[in-house]
């Protein structure tokens, strides 16, 4: 069998598909904020802040939610491999339309993007887990291998499209973030053989019954039932039949996310038939769920108040030498490059020595991590106030500091839900965890709204609100880990997987 780096040969198809997907995404992600309040006489949309983060809130929330769509018409219609081509055609669709320079191409732009990045990014990961059916630490590798796929497309794709975006054209950028989709999809379809029978399980599983014939046939008429209620209220939308006010429906989606998150929490708690251990470490589950949406909250600010801040607050000049506010969306994926292996190497050092921090431990210090980011910006926004521009180091700390904070805590988040779940219900729980990684996205853009730009004077204030939140949570936690651990969780959960392909 012919290999990569000592792996299978098909980890090389989806790690350069993935590289190209997230350099797609990184690239245009660190546009979008940017192109959307820029003044209409300079090529953007003339948004307000309010308007322009809620959209981003939206749009990144989406991203999240229709993984799980993803994942089922992949596992019931069209199998893996299909649905990560398909979703990567959707996604290259969604970037060259955005580069249109009308304002009517924007959110269809938008839609499909969320709709395409649903399709590839779940699927993607999955097959990743199936080139290794023997499972153990050499799948665990294979990951880690495949999630520094991910953060090169990261740092390169702010880098590129950024670039191209703030010094030529905004659609220039976009049209970028586009052509790295479609160099990602031919080299998946010429390299897709090597990958095997891995992810194409769909296409076996339905030729058995006529039962299962049935089956697929009725996900078919759900699907294109689904699709064509969300065309008739995009139609609605541009015909102004139907408004859809961007901070209301984000407020909104917020509410219906959560209680449809803790509703589904409480039915199985009390209606699953769970043992009391079960439900022991449900509840510590759901301590998590929450804690990880004030987390996302606040670490999302990266792509909109963070992004607007360096755009307006910040030296963008070194030595003498310009660039562009969106090049610090690089600089996350590249701390991760070069801190991920030093995270993986400690917990096992610290684990060896019965020092390994439990899990509830590494959120907590995830949180203090996020938070101690925010003072750091608290600083750089007196120096605002005093009517100075910040230097770029204020914001390259607090980008640090939250990556570390990343580091700590999502990492486990998607382990800790695979061992804490009842297995009946594993894959509807981790439907659950990404519902509330969804919510932490949409209070980011609601967050990122309560900055004006017109009044400097507030951001302080705001910035010191987010990081008392941010660390007082982590005290909290941190306070509480031990007896959460031993009464809640009853047993350390096995070795924590040390990359997050959700992200």
């Amino acid at each position: 069998m012919k290999t990569w780096l000592g792996h299978p040969r098909g980890l090389a198809t989806l790690f350069f598909t993935e590289m190209w997907e997230r350099f797609s995404f990184y690239g245009m992600r660190a546009l979008l904020v940017l192109f959307m309040v820029a003044a209409v006489g300079k090529g953007g949309l003339g948004f307000g802040d309010k308007t322009a983060t809620a959209i981003y809130g939206l749009y990144m929330a989406g991203v999240y939610l229709t993984s799980l769509p993803g994942g089922w018409i992949a596992d019931r219609l069209i199998g893996q491999q299909r649905a990560v081509f398909y979703g990567g055609i959707i996604i290259a669709l969604g970037h060259f339309t955005l580069a249109i320079p009308r304002r009517e191409a924007f959110f269809v732009g938008l839609i499909l993007i969320v709709f395409g990045t649903g399709l590839l990014k779940p699927n993607a990961s999955a097959m990743v887990g199936d080139l290794y059916p023997e499972g153990g630490a050499r799948r665990d590798a294979g990951f880690s291998i495949y999630y520094m796929g991910i953060n090169l497309g990261g740092f390169v794709g702010p880098l590129v499209c950024g670039y191209l975006g703030q010094k030529v054209n905004w659609h220039y950028g976009f049209a970028a973030a586009g052509v790295g989709m479609v160099l990602g999809l031919v080299q998946y379809r010429l390299t897709s053989h090597y990958l095997g029978e891995a992810g194409r399980g769909v296409l076996s599983r339905f030729q058995d019954t006529a039962a299962e014939w049935r089956s697929r046939r009725r996900g078919w008429i759900a699907l294109g039932a689904g699709l064509a209620a969300i065309a008739a209220l995009m139609v609605l939308g541009y015909l102004g039949v139907i408004v859809y006010p961007p901070a209301a429906l984000a407020v909104w989606s917020g509410f219906a996310i959560l209680g449809l998150g803790i509703g589904f929490i409480a039915w199985v708690f009390f209606r699953g038939g769970l043992n009391a251990k079960e439900k022991r470490r449900l509840a510590a589950l759901a301590i998590l769920c929450l804690v990880q949406v004030l987390f996302w909250a606040g670490y999302e600010q990266a792509g909109s108040n963070f992004n607007l801040f360096a755009q307006r607050y910040t030296d963008l000049h070194v030595f003498g030498w310009g660039f562009p506010a969106s090049w610090f969306q690089s600089e996350n994926s590249l701390l991760i490059i070069l801190l991920a292996p030093f995270f993986a190497w400690l917990w096992i050092w610290l684990g060896r020595r019965n020092l390994d921090p439990s899990t509830p431990l590494k959120f907590a210090l995830g949180m203090i991590f996020m938070g101690i980011g925010f003072v750091v910006m608290t600083g750089a926004a007196w120096i605002v106030v005093a009517g100075h521009k910040a230097l770029p180091t204020w914001l390259a700390l607090t980008y640090l500091l939250h990556t570390i904070g990343e580091l700590c805590l999502s990492p486990v988040g998607l382990s800790a839900t695979t061992k804490l779940t009842p297995r009946r219900f594993g894959g509807r729980m981790m439907g659950v965890w990404f519902l509330f990684l969804a919510l932490g996205e949409l209070l980011a853009g609601l967050l990122a709204g309560r900055f004006s730009a017109k009044d400097v004077h507030d951001m302080p204030h705001i910035y010191l609100t987010v990081a008392a939140v941010g660390i007082g949570v982590g005290i909290a936690l941190a306070l509480v880990a031990r007896p959460m651990q031993r009464y809640l969780i009853a047993a350390r959960p096995d070795s924590e997987i040390e990359y997050d392909s959700a992200r």
